[in-house]
């Protein structure tokens, strides 16, 4: 069985099932959500490699969640969905998918897509994702980070933690917000749990702390702006 994991988001089970009957005859692995919300939660706890993602559901639809996903992540994402007119296939290429399929659908062409998405994704892995601030540098493929040409060591969250603010500079979170983007939906943590990890991470940063500042009443940013 391949490797590559693709999540299927729709809130009919007979088109998961579908779907996913069509990428197990193609050695792919595969799972399903009915909703956003779920999908949301599954893609914030799981790696997956693609996701087939129709528009019209319940809870959260097609659109929000494209728009989550693309705040934090670079996974591809394939529109599949009954909404055929040009402005929403306009719309879903805008907002960060890699192609979009109108049903009813073939399932060669569906898996003739999957494979080409996946095809360039792979192409685009192979160059390293660089992040740099000052002297903070993040190599996201490989977990590393260095301060001043010395590698830090840091724990899973508070990498994750400042792997964010680098993909997000200048902007102003709440605590809430960080927990959600950082933690997941899941977490049942409290806010709290910010303030811990940021101050261990400015520890760790040293001289390079002043990248993130604190926004009173707010939250915190991260940028030279400090």
């Amino acid at each position: 069985m391949n490797e590559r994991k693709i999540l299927i988001v729709d809130d009919e089970q007979e088109i998961c099932q579908l779907v996913g009957m069509y990428l197990e005859n193609h050695d792919y692995n595969w799972d399903s959500a009915n909703n956003g919300e779920v999908a949301l939660r599954k893609i914030n706890q799981f790696n997956f490699d693609l996701i087939i993602l129709d528009i019209m559901m319940p809870i959260m639809d097609g659109w929000t969640l494209c728009k989550k996903v693309r705040e934090t992540s670079k996974v591809p994402i394939i529109f599949l969905t009954a909404k055929g007119e040009e402005w929403d296939k306009v719309n879903g290429l805008k907002m960060g998918a890699d192609d979009y399929i109108v049903k009813p659908f073939s399932p060669g062409e569906l898996i003739a897509r999957v494979d080409a998405v996946l095809r360039r994704s792979k192409n685009n892995d192979e160059s390293p994702l660089l992040f740099q601030l000052g002297n903070i540098q993040i190599n996201e493929k490989a977990r590393t980070v260095f301060v001043s040409n010395k590698e830090l060591s840091l724990t899973l969250k508070e990498y994750d933690l400042l792997l964010f603010f680098c993909k997000h500079q200048d902007y102003v979170f709440s605590r809430e917000q960080i927990l959600e983007k950082v933690w997941g939906f899941d977490y049942f943590g409290t806010a709290r749990t910010v303030d811990t990890h940021i101050k261990t991470l400015r520890i760790k940063l040293g001289q390079d702390a002043d990248y993130i500042s604190t926004v009173w009443g707010v939250g915190y940013k991260f940028g030279i702006s400090g």
